[in-house]
């Protein structure tokens, strides 16, 4: 069996890693478009804006493969 730090777990008396996602920052249009390796176009930060507004925060997955 594995030891405790490859199931990343800390040892005794050192705190857990934290793990980030992303999602717990605010997201704006422009970065939406930039995830998706695109150019921020008018039209495109648009679409994004719109697509932030009615998804929130998981508007993201439509923009990553």
């Amino acid at each position: 069996m594995g030891n405790r730090e490859e199931y990343g777990q800390p040892r005794r008396g050192q705190r857990a890693p934290e793990i980030r996602t992303g999602s717990e920052q605010p997201i704006d249009p422009e970065d939406l478009v930039l995830v998706s390796g695109r150019d921020p176009t008018p039209e495109r930060i648009e679409r994004a804006r719109r697509l932030l507004e009615e998804k929130g925060a998981a508007a993201i997955e439509v923009y990553l493969p």
